[in-house]
């Protein structure tokens, strides 16, 4: 729970400096949250969480003696309740009008018959005039289909006989995350749209082989257009109907708590969909029900509505959005998507914001900011592993800290400059590459805020770029992986880098790390749904599975290292390791590191290796390599002794109270650990 105290809100100040300027600023973000947090409580006579608890009342639900339907639409002449159950008539079930724009409707049961039967369709009639109407779907629905796979959807009344039970509590919280993004519809193994039940019974086995810990769902939340990756939502409280039911989605997660998976879903509270028939947009006729009114409601790049959250009815149904998952599907919790559009008045076009004074200036929303602020006290209040991740590109100050000492109150942030960082590199000659750069790009995190590190996510994929291994190979990946030949210069050199800059950005770029499907062997091209640019085709739109399981191929290597780079952080908590970088030499092209005692030596230079290369160390403890990017089951040379040990000597190297001489070849990454310390192969 949040502090009180007449302090709360400075020791963000404490630990940054640069922020006593905006002390005021600070000051009054937090009054203005426990301003609203007061009122909330003190109006609806409830604590924050129960008023996140409105979906038990809002939508449809099954009542005792029949259905009870509750909708919010202040601007309507009149509702009315159309379906299967009553011909698709517009004016046989009247809704009364209650306070505060809500309106309600209670269907009996009739003889042995439900008022409803589980799914059946249904849609709102929303009446501008005595005799024009609006056809939409609930708000608050649960659950929508797409008949035939084309046109509007509608709404579907999910009350199965059966609901699915679950078995598994949830997974403790790892000391270290490590995040397998994924996407249910593009995880088939052909082109088409995977479905709940296949990733439950063929892609969970895998992740947990891989050795992550969590998987992060992307577009779950229905999107009537699949191309949009799940960014435009119509329906937030209904699970994509395209993979599956309720129930296999709550199969899913209960299957994936049994292995230990976390579940994360991602939540995209910053903006919804157009669409009017079946979305939010326009739904009371007003045009302003749950957006800003004008040009503000807009966000003119992505084409969608961009929501109110100074609207008391718009914060409960947003909170209420998060508790729902949480407590329906248990879901363990939620990268918030494109928290900068949320943040600036500017809703991030135009440039990103970079200076103090712009983070705690007039551009920033402050109605936005309360909103994150109540939702992390809600969640965390609701249970108290629940994980909350911001995608928030401005590298906000304050994002990541608790809101009692001034924060907002996510746990952890994207390293969303590391991959940008890659792609920049990879468009260079690796004689280009600077060591410095790199290592500031990793490095360049903000002090007690934790950081999710990754190489590349979904994004850098979508079509218009490509994987890090296609930009490093591009089409040699066609006809030149094969183990039957000797590999040319350019996959050599890929097949290396690709190895490198995983595990550099594991180790070095923050307290966790996140991969996306198929990028962990080196997925080759890019991303694209079905579209009419592309004449519909799921020729990217799916996962090539068998690539990685072809002992013919060489993309069976680069898998074999990333679950070595697991079992690393595994076995070593390197995430909960204090890191120093000792070395970033830019001729040489060499980067050396610690975590804890652990020690990373890379070598970028394309051709040069270097004999007796002084190094310097923590401890003059004997050490050991424990994972080397060159072994040959990583489709290296070979070029170090694995068996061999270190003596460091009590010459100082590089502020280090100690040295030893290692052989560090061209495009390389050794990891070296203190001989005592040293645990089983990260082979086995």
């Amino acid at each position: 729970m949040v502090s009180n105290s007449v302090d709360s809100g400075f020791k963000v100040i404490e630990d940054d400096p640069y922020l006593r300027p905006y002390a005021d600023s600070i000051r009054e973000r937090f009054g203005r949250y426990k301003e609203v947090k007061a009122a909330i409580e003190e109006s609806e006579k409830c604590t924050l969480v129960e008023f996140a608890g409105a979906y038990k009342v809002m939508g449809l639900h099954r009542t005792e003696g029949g259905v009870r339907y509750r909708e919010w639409a202040p601007n309507a002449h009149r509702l009315t309740l159309m379906g299967d159950f009553n011909g698709w008539d517009p004016r046989a079930n009247p809704l009364g009008r209650l306070e505060f724009g809500f309106w309600e409707l209670f269907l009996p049961d009739g003889d042995g018959a439900p008022a409803i039967a589980h799914g059946s369709k249904v849609k709102v009639c929303v009446w501008v005039s005595e005799d024009d109407y609006m056809v939409r779907i609930p708000a608050w629905i649960t659950y929508c289909v797409q008949e035939g796979g084309g046109g509007v959807y509608d709404g579907v009344f999910w009350d199965p006989p059966e609901k699915y039970e679950f078995k598994y509590e949830r997974p403790a919280v790892p000391a270290g995350l490590r995040i397998y993004e994924t996407h249910i519809g593009m995880a088939a193994s052909e082109p088409r749209i995977g479905t709940y039940a296949e990733f439950k019974d063929v892609v969970l086995d895998y992740v947990v082989d891989l050795g992550y810990n969590a998987i992060q769902i992307m577009a779950i939340m229905e999107h009537a257009y699949y191309a949009s990756f799940g960014y435009q939502v119509t329906n937030f409280f209904a699970p994509c109907s395209r993979y599956g039911t309720c129930e296999e989605f709550k199969e899913l997660v209960d299957e994936a708590h049994r292995r230990g998976l976390l579940v994360f879903l991602d939540v995209v509270h910053s903006h919804a969909s157009r669409n009017t028939e079946d979305g939010l947009n326009n739904f009371d006729g007003s045009g302003h029900q749950y957006f800003h009114d004008g040009p503000r409601g807009f966000h003119s790049i992505w084409d969608s509505r961009l929501f109110n959250y100074g609207s008391w009815e718009v914060k409960r149904f947003l909170l209420s959005n998060l508790r729902y998952w949480v407590e329906e599907y248990r879901i363990d919790g939620f990268r918030f998507d494109g928290v900068m559009t949320m943040i600036y008045h500017s809703r991030g076009i135009g440039g990103t914001p970079t200076r103090y004074d712009e983070y705690f200036g007039p551009i920033v929303d402050q109605d936005a900011m309360v909103y994150l602020m109540l939702a992390n006290d809600m969640l965390h209040s609701l249970h108290p592993n629940i994980l909350t991740l911001a995608e928030e590109v401005s590298g906000f100050p304050t994002m990541c800290r608790p809101i009692e000492e001034g924060g907002i109150g996510f746990d952890y942030r994207f390293g969303m400059g590391i991959p940008d960082k890659w792609i920049e590199l990879l468009k260079k000659p690796d004689e280009e590459w600077n060591m410095g750069n790199l290592v500031h790009a990793l490095t360049n995190r903000r002090w007690k805020e934790k950081t999710i590190a990754y190489a590349e996510c979904h994004d850098q994929a979508l079509v218009g770029d490509k994987t890090i291994a296609f930009w490093l190979m591009d089409k040699e990946m066609y006809t030149e992986m094969t183990t039957l030949k000797e590999k040319n210069i350019i996959i050599d050199r890929g097949i290396a880098l690709h190895k490198m800059i995983r595990l550099i950005t594991m180790s070095l770029g923050g307290e966790g790390y996140l991969t996306f499907m198929g990028n962990e062997f080196g997925h080759p091209e890019w991303i694209d749904f079905p579209r009419s640019g592309n004449n519909w085709s799921y020729h990217y739109a799916f996962r090539r599975w068998y690539l990685a399981k072809d002992h013919l191929l060489r993309y069976q290597y680069l898998h074999r290292f990333e679950r070595c780079m697991n079992k690393l952080e595994d076995r070593y908590r390197v995430f909960q390791l204090s890191s120093y970088v000792s070395l970033k030499h830019e001729s040489d092209k060499v980067i050396v590191y610690e975590r804890g005692n652990l020690v990373f030596v890379f070598n970028f230079h394309p051709t040069q290796s270097y004999f007796s290369y002084l190094v310097g160390v923590p401890s003059d403890h004997p050490y050991q390599i424990i994972l080397d990017s060159d072994w040959k089951e990583f489709d290296g040379h070979c070029r170090n002794d694995p068996s061999c040990v270190f003596h460091p000597t009590a010459k100082p190297q590089n502020n280090r109270p100690f040295s030893m001489q290692v052989y560090s070849p061209s495009r390389t990454a050794v990891v070296y650990c203190p001989v005592d310390e040293c645990k089983s192969s990260l082979l086995d």
